[in-house]
């Protein structure tokens, strides 16, 4: 138990380091925050939206409660309209940093890159093609999609549970959704190093209670809407971090005097 602790207290630590990057690129850092704004206003809006429709949604999916007490009937539907909103939260985070990575990838990619040369060990680019380049893309954001939706549904249904049911599901989706999360943040360091979505995976499976660590930090970070805009970029620092941490290359710069000798 006391490893497990120690290994999340660790992979959270790699996510907080990257709020030191505010200070050495601010510059750099503020472009990657404009994305995570955009996109988070959108989202917010979406889910605003959504809080006002899932009480009729509720009813409208639960016609056979009607000839129910009404106080049964009203704790059917107000579960099953927090699981909806549970699984709704879930899905927006996740969609939130697939889509807002997406729209400031040439931000991201740099913030990326600028950390590994702060460390002095970035890897050569891989160059694949524009055409296979493409269709990897494709592909790892189609599987990341599908696994963000798949949390979704699952923190949804773990939500309907009487009593527990919401408490359960906040737990699931941060769980759930910090491994998705921890899979899409990793993908310029990975890319940078060749590496596929299976190689990263099977990378950061490699220290599981690290990589959960990392990714439930960042997911708490990203579910509030004003500081997942500040906390995007910081959590694409602290994943080149990450993938630098299981791969064992450096994750603090080199001591000058020791490089020039």
């Amino acid at each position: 138990m006391r490893h497990r602790i120690s290994e999340l207290l660790a992979g959270a630590s790699l996510l907080l380091r990257g709020f030191g990057t505010w200070a050495k690129s601010p510059g750099l850092m503020a472009l990657g925050a404009i994305p995570a704004l955009i996109v988070g206003l959108a989202m917010l809006a979406l889910v605003i939206v959504l809080s006002f429709q899932v009480g009729g949604w509720a009813e409208a999916l639960t016609p056979f409660a009607d000839a129910w007490d009404a106080q049964w009937a009203g704790i059917l539907r107000l579960a099953l309209a927090l699981g909806m909103v549970a699984g709704a939260v879930v899905l927006c985070v996740l969609t939130f940093a697939a889509l807002t990575l997406a729209v400031g990838d040439p931000f991201y990619e740099r913030i990326s890159r600028s950390v590994e040369e702060r460390l002095g060990g970035a890897p050569e680019a891989v160059e694949t093609g524009f055409w296979a380049s493409l269709g990897k893309g494709v592909r790892d954001g189609a599987v990341l999609i599908g696994m963000a939706i798949g949390t979704g549904l699952v923190v949804f249904v773990v939500g309907l549970i009487p009593l527990v049911g919401t408490a359960l599901g906040l737990v699931v989706g941060a769980t759930l959704g910090g491994r998705a999360l921890a899979r899409e943040l990793t993908g310029y360091a990975g890319d940078a190093r060749g590496m596929t979505l299976a190689e990263r995976r099977a990378l950061l499976g490699s220290r599981p209670w690290r990589t959960m660590g990392f990714g439930i930090v960042a997911y708490l970070l990203l579910l509030v809407p004003g500081v997942a805009v500040v906390a995007t970029p910081v959590a694409v620092v602290g994943a080149t971090l990450l993938v630098r941490d299981l791969r064992g290359e450096p994750t603090s710069a080199p001591v000058r005097g020791a490089e020039a000798s």
